[in-house]
């Protein structure tokens, strides 16, 4: 029997809260949050206590839009991490938590920190 798509969605809202009471960003490593939908990948970098993004990249960016048109999912995940990572080390953030948003780290999600973290980015 096949799992709806409502019950999926509930529960990964329901694995999201249980991940943000534990993870918050501050202004020494703000929040790095993760958004994925079924065509586009976002990320921001979310300093938490001033309740201010700090950095915004996906798929959809100016700089990798043409870039990664013609790129598998997983393959555009990695470009965008590598450009938050690169937006990062420009506004001097250094390390940041990793807030996977209640999706399993595997796949997209396991790509763009991976990508990250290679471009220098600290978990």
């Amino acid at each position: 029997m096949a799992i709806s798509t409502q019950v999926k969605a509930e529960g990964r809202l329901r694995r999201k809260k249980r991940i943000r009471a534990r993870v918050e960003g501050n202004p020494e490593r703000p929040r790095m949050s993760v958004f994925r939908s079924l065509k586009h990948i976002y990320v921001q970098v979310v300093d938490d206590a001033a309740g201010k993004t700090l950095v915004t990249a996906s798929t959809l960016s100016k700089e990798i839009r043409d870039e990664v048109k013609s790129l598998k999912k997983t393959e555009r995940a990695k470009k965008v991490g590598g450009l938050v990572a690169r937006l990062c080390a420009e506004k001097k953030i250094g390390k940041v938590v990793f807030d996977r948003n209640g999706y399993l780290y595997h796949g997209r999600v396991k790509a763009l920190a991976t990508a990250a973290r290679e471009a220098g980015l600290k978990f």
